[in-house]
């Protein structure tokens, strides 16, 4: 991850977007990119990002295309906005910048109550739904997001490449757990490719605080085409985990998950075949033991993600934190896959397309 950064100056702003700066403050607590709330003087805001190196400035062209068409079908998304120039980015000194139109609501870093599960779970369904006849092949996309051979390699490269790191002692024997899980991970159906929103993290929706309803989605630089069992596997461990993903004491809520298909089912009715349905629960283990090989790599590495400097004294350290917490959550998912596999049937039965 790139060094914390200022964020561009008013007058930049001004000059590239012609907006009368009053104000620019950090935004959202988000692993990857750089975000702030940037205030202007006639009450209007926006929100300020520096892209992380790891995406290329073309892939704001994937996210322009995409909002417009969710915004052609009265889905709320946050736009990009276009430069004096008519560009979709700034190439400044330390980075690719972009400004967004500022949608109002809330986010949270871990779900707290079933209300909130269904909400996250509708509207994700409504945003795939929004998307199903979008003819776009995504030519900035990143591939193999969830590509867990790749990233089981990458752990044990880690773990040859730094024998010496101070940690190695404390990360060694959780790398090895995940590694060994993954070896008993059940293998995923081929299943259609969807347009998707490749990271639907709790703290990538936006809810109303008044209503408590599910407004948009943010942060699309992971847009791509996938297999549906992936994208609502990665919710699901996200969603489904009380505790958050900064915690070494993690569990999986079965009333979450219950709720969060609920939600998901009462908009795509008709539209999640039986074979997306059944691999939900295979793809949420094979996600969670993922996640965990992600940060226990960087663990080791130190290079990627985001870390809080006021609750760890190091990145390695809460990425070690990060990647116990997903490997005890993987343990009990794991105890639960003939439940949750059941009330999977139950939520969707009648609705799969067959």
């Amino acid at each position: 991850m790139p060094s914390p950064c200022q964020p561009l100056s008013a007058e930049i702003i001004g000059t590239a977007y012609g907006v009368d700066v009053s104000g620019v403050a950090p935004l959202g607590s988000g692993l990857i990119n750089q975000t702030f709330l940037v205030e202007a003087r006639d009450g209007r805001r926006f929100v300020l990002q520096r892209l992380h190196e790891i995406f290329p400035a073309t892939v704001n062209d994937d996210i322009d295309v995409v909002t417009r068409h969710l915004e052609a079908r009265g889905i709320e998304t946050p736009r990009l906005l276009r430069a004096r120039d008519g560009k979709l980015w700034l190439e400044n000194s330390d980075g690719v910048w972009r400004m967004m139109t500022w949608i109002p609501g809330v986010s949270v870093d871990r779900i707290d109550s079933p209300d909130r599960a269904r909400e996250a779970g509708a509207l994700l369904a409504r945003f795939h739904r929004g998307l199903a006849d979008l003819e776009y092949g995504f030519p900035s996309a990143r591939s193999g997001i969830h590509d867990t051979p790749r990233h089981l390699s990458n752990l044990r490269a880690a773990l040859s490449d730094h024998p010496d790191h101070a940690a190695f002692p404390q990360i060694e024997p959780i790398a090895r757990d995940i590694l060994a899980c993954a070896d008993g991970l059940p293998a995923l159906p081929a299943t259609e490719e969807r347009v998707v929103h490749g990271d639907p993290k709790i703290s990538n929706v936006i809810f109303d605080p008044s209503s408590g309803r599910g407004v948009c989605l943010v942060d699309l630089d992971t847009l791509n085409r996938m297999r549906l069992p992936l994208e609502l596997g990665d919710a699901m461990r996200s969603w489904c985990n009380p505790a958050g993903e900064d915690s070494a004491s993690t569990g999986f809520s079965v009333e979450f998950f219950r709720s969060a298909l609920a939600g998901y089912s009462s908009e795509a009715e008709g539209w999640v075949t039986d074979t997306e349905r059944d691999a939900i629960v295979p793809a949420t283990l094979t996600i969670m033991v993922e996640l965990a090989a992600r940060f226990c790599a960087d663990a080791l590495q130190d290079r990627y993600f985001g870390w809080n400097p006021a609750r760890f004294a190091s990145r390695s350290e809460h990425n070690l934190v990060r990647a116990t917490g997903q490997l005890a959550a993987y343990r009990e998912c794991a105890q639960l896959a003939s439940r949750l596999a059941g009330i999977a049937g139950e939520v969707f039965d009648g609705a799969g397309a067959t």
